[in-house]
């Protein structure tokens, strides 16, 4: 009986130590700009499915272990008990792996989604930095196209300076979007 139970729990440990590295090549991964946000996400919830499923084989053998070190009438000799003692503390260390293992992959998840927001706000930033740029031209030229007299009206140096100024704010804005790190 010993043999089974021990046998039993340090197959147990060797499906902890799979999963380990498994989300050992998901850490590695979750920096990798290649790899992209929905296979890490799936892999996660398979992996944390994967840890569930093993925490629910796991914690009935710590029961069962439970019952034999503590029963009076045990049908096993008294000095089988440290033998059995090891193997409920090997079942609890497995549980705590278990865990923490679980918890890890929650904070890759965390981790990724942080990251998928980080290059959003990027993303973003340079969207709106050249949306800004391409609203110069489109209010002097709309200043400009009004039917009522403006400065320089019917006259070329009016023409110059919408010009000018459609470049001079387009550059303005582009040095201080690109000083900011927007661009």
């Amino acid at each position: 009986m010993w043999g089974l139970l021990d046998r039993i729990v340090d197959n147990h440990y060797d499906v902890t130590d799979r999963l380990d590295d498994a989300i050992d090549g998901l850490e590695e991964g979750l920096f990798d700009v290649r790899q992209q946000t929905m296979e890490i996400q799936k892999r996660s919830f398979t992996l944390r499915k994967s840890l569930v499923t093993l925490r629910r084989l796991v914690n009935p053998m710590r029961e069962i272990l439970n019952t034999l070190l503590r029963r009076d009438d045990s049908k096993f000799a008294p000095d089988m008990g440290p033998y059995f003692q090891d193997v409920y503390d090997h079942v609890l260390r497995v549980i705590e792996q278990t865990d923490s293992l679980r918890d890890l992959v929650s904070t890759i998840l965390d981790t990724n989604l942080s990251i998928q927001s980080n290059r959003m706000n990027l993303v973003m930033k340079k969207v709106t930095s050249w949306a800004a740029i391409i609203a110069v031209p489109t209010a002097i030229t709309g200043f400009f196209g009004q039917n009522i007299p403006f400065p320089g009206y019917g006259a070329g140096w009016g023409f110059a300076v919408s010009c000018a100024a459609i470049v001079v704010g387009g550059l303005i804005l582009y040095v201080s979007f690109k000083r900011r790190d927007w661009l």
